[in-house]
């Protein structure tokens, strides 16, 4: 029984940090506030250096040299769930049946972006550097919650370089271009720990909750992919946009800490229980490793202007979370032992995203900018958790952009409601998922100027 029970303990850590893979799967489509404001459908227009992300041909037809630095400010959602989770009542022997309110912490994240580009006077090739932030996240429930096994604090801080080279075909108004993508991500993961509880006079399944300690991970990694893209200008109101970015395999290596604070946790990393006190903690640590999939992505767009002073846009985004199936992480330390092999089943799914822009001049110093995106969650029900209760998401947003002989400002707003989310995924055996729904919105501000020279 007791070497049953530290088995269940090692399944429930391991499991549990499977989570932290659910933000690198958090893609935050709003490179730039031109875009953002509509509706991100701007791989067919590209006329500023965020082109960089939406669409690299683009930079082809920006005249000299430009630079375009901006901020994307997100409050991210203040997650509400009502339901019962595994530690939802009186741990340990009267948990998983009680209804709770809970709701997540509030929190900010900041996504800097950078992009330079340089188009040569006499030949039609141009150069392009980009610095973003695609798959930022952070996600943060109080230490008391009863998500507290799942997550209690969990980031993601990821950085993207991006050097670009394009050509344009002057004669077939065609350009095409490409670059690299090299990703650093800082991964960071805290949470407590507890095994399911077995009531030896019972026949049923688990129905409660050891504490065993309280677990940190961090960790780091550097991958390299590549993207793609291609503008046509056949009319001058017309224009079609092509753009793929190519999936990132991310190498994570770090440390993890875990600290016991009960015997049965003691007894997870192979330390004796029988002669210690009450209340005695005892630490280990553990280098370890896990690999993550950033998606493919495929952009297909077409933009009109039917008025010199209109401009429409449409975009199509194909995300192919299929890669991402499983996590599996690799204690080193030979007291960790416990808590390898043991996948974490994610199964995400390919979907597709639909973008609708509009652009209106109202004078030559100023557009108004509105737009709608409509984006389906990868995340299956069986598999939504606390760190990312996604689900299927409306998108609004209203901007404008200010223009001078110098430069433009470009400011957007958006507002993204996510629907709300049932799920019937409680797990006592692992001590994961919930029975309930959860609700979420989430804010967002960008602003970029960008500067000719």
């Amino acid at each position: 029984m007791r070497k049953k029970l530290l088995r269940a303990a090692a399944i429930g850590a391991v499991l549990g940090m499977g989570s932290i893979c659910h933000g690198a799967g958090f893609k935050i489509s709003e490179q730039g506030a031109k875009a953002m404001a509509m509706g991100n459908a701007f791989a067919a227009l590209a006329d500023d250096p965020s082109a960089l992300y939406f669409n690299p041909a683009g930079i082809s037809f920006l005249p000299g040299a430009q630079a375009n630095l901006g901020a994307l400010t997100i409050l991210a959602p203040q997650t509400e769930f009502r339901g019962t989770t595994p530690l939802s009542g009186t741990p340990p022997l009267d948990t998983g049946s009680s209804s709770v309110l809970e709701r997540s912490k509030r929190d900010l994240v900041v996504a800097p972006t950078l992009y330079a580009t340089y188009s040569m006077e006499r030949h039609p090739v141009s150069f392009g550097l980009g610095v973003t932030s695609i798959y930022p996240l952070t996600k943060s429930w109080d230490d008391s919650s009863v998500f507290r096994n799942q997550v209690q604090t969990a980031y993601i801080k990821p950085v993207n370089f991006q050097p670009t080279l394009a050509y344009r075909f002057d004669d077939l108004k065609l350009a095409i271009a490409g670059g690299v993508d090299v990703t650093y991500a800082i991964v960071s993961l805290q949470k407590s720990l507890y095994s399911p509880a077995i009531d030896p006079t019972q026949p049923a399944p688990p129905f409660g909750a050891y504490e065993l300690g309280s677990m940190g991970v961090d960790g780091t990694a550097t991958d390299v992919g590549y993207n793609l893209g291609l503008l046509w200008k056949p009319r001058p109101e017309v224009s079609f946009g092509a753009a793929y970015r190519s999936k990132i395999t991310l190498h994570l290596k770090g440390d993890a800490n875990f600290l016991a604070t009960t015997p049965t946790g003691m007894g997870a990393i192979g330390l004796s229980s029988a002669s210690v006190f009450p209340y005695t903690r005892a630490r280990a640590t553990s280098t370890v490793s896990t690999t993550i999939t950033l998606p493919d992505t495929l952009d297909l767009a077409v933009a009109w202007r039917p008025t010199e002073r209109i401009t429409l846009a449409f975009d199509a985004t194909w995300t192919d979370w299929r890669h991402f199936d499983r996590l599996l992480i690799n204690f080193d330390s030979p007291q960790f032992h416990e808590f390898n092999n043991q996948p974490d089943p994610r199964n995400w799914r390919d979907v597709w995203g639909y973008k609708f822009g509009g652009q209106y001049a109202l004078n030559s110093m100023l557009d108004l900018r509105a737009g709608y995106f409509f984006d389906n969650t990868p995340v299956p029900d069986a598999t939504v958790d606390p760190l990312l209760p996604d689900s299927d998401r409306h998108s609004f947003s209203i901007g404008a952009g200010i223009h001078s002989s110098l430069g433009t400002i470009d400011l957007a707003y958006m507002w993204v409601h996510f629907l709300d989310r049932t799920v019937n995924n409680q797990d006592m055996s692992t001590l994961r998922g919930a029975n309930g729904t959860f609700k979420s919105d989430a804010y967002l501000l960008a602003a970029n100027l960008n500067m000719k020279f």
